[in-house]
């Protein structure tokens, strides 16, 4: 019933109701104290590491507080831009209404650097103040015209994104950058949400949002047609990759664009969880080689992974390719 659907949502939330928090162990690792909000944390830590291997300064161990909040925002500016695609109207950031005070009570960057963690952890666990429908009644929108006054947005808001809402303000200022219609659009089933609404883990929809700025279903390269419908894959070398171990029990094969990202780091997914990997050595990840490049496009018209194409698509394969396609060559072949 009503309640028992209340109840659920309620549960989910509060599983997904944590800020952005640095880990004292390793500081340049986020923590995650629930399960679900892997699906937003994973790939904003791996866009910190990139961030992080391109700086000058190689001293990521040994990260302090204002490394740590540049970095960050480093990181969310990033995925926003990225999401930000020609059909968006604006860059948008979710955040609290304006005189709301729960923003001064769980300001982080106001606390003694002894209690910082402590109240890092209680801002982001607790949620005895605010409930689903409360919270939601307390988002406010603020949208920008140019990405320079939105960068300097989200560095004013940086004690917002480690307060204990700041993983859903920052889904949802993504979601808003990037359009409700926009991400509609790529979805194959409009109906299916981002956020599982019974177990509360992130769709590979939000998961490729975050990792390439398309809300797309599927992890290979291209689009594929099936049944005369057309499933959206992706289109280009992602900054940082994606694998899966349900690759290995064939339940999707993952595309090079996302096997071969620019810098060497990774998503990787399992059953339940995603964990970030990565190597200092760049050369770990090469530009695409000419017969990577030819086997990329052979599988966009062999969706089946059957080993061959029909002759009437070599013609368009070699086209692709950038090969002689003149029809009577194509023939001789």
């Amino acid at each position: 019933g009503k309640k028992t659907s209340q109840s659920l949502a309620d549960t989910i939330f509060s599983r997904w109701t944590q800020g952005f928090v640095f880990s004292d162990s390793e500081p340049t690792a986020l923590e995650q104290f629930e399960g679900g909000p892997c699906a937003v944390i994973a790939p904003v830590q791996a866009f910190l590491l990139k961030k992080l291997f391109t700086c000058e300064k190689s001293t990521w161990r040994q990260s302090q507080e204002e490394d740590q909040k540049n970095l960050l925002c480093h990181a969310l500016c990033e995925i926003l831009e990225m999401t930000c695609s020609d059909q968006s109207e604006s860059y948008c950031l979710a955040t609290w209404q304006r005189g709301n005070p729960e923003e001064k009570t769980t300001n982080v960057s106001e606390s003694s650097a002894e209690s910082s963690h402590q109240e890092e952890h209680s801002s982001a666990l607790a949620v005895e103040e605010f409930g689903f429908e409360r919270f939601h009644a307390l988002i406010h929108k603020c949208a920008y015209a140019n990405f320079s006054d939105f960068k300097d947005a989200v560095w004013n808001h940086r004690a917002m994104w480690a307060n204990k809402f700041g993983v859903l303000l920052f889904l949802y200022s993504v979601i808003l950058t990037k359009g409700i219609e926009n991400i509609k659009n790529e979805i194959e089933d409009s109906a299916e949400p981002l956020i599982d609404p019974v177990y509360g883990h992130g769709s590979q929809n939000l998961i490729n949002l975050l990792l390439t700025g398309f809300a797309v279903s599927n992890v290979w390269d291209g689009d594929r047609e099936c049944s005369g419908m057309k499933l959206l894959g992706i289109h280009k070398q992602g900054a940082v990759g994606f694998l899966t171990v349900m690759e290995s029990l064939r339940y999707c094969k993952v595309g090079s664009y996302l096997k071969s990202p620019k810098f060497p780091i990774w998503i990787l997914g399992s059953e339940t969880h995603l964990t970030v990997f990565f190597a200092k050595d760049v050369g770990l990840v090469t530009p695409e080689a000419p017969s990577e490049q030819a086997k990329r496009v052979f599988q966009t018209y062999d969706p089946e992974d059957n080993g061959f194409i029909l002759d009437a698509l070599l013609e368009d394969v070699m086209k692709a390719l950038d090969l002689v396609s003149d029809p009577d060559y194509v023939n001789l072949m």
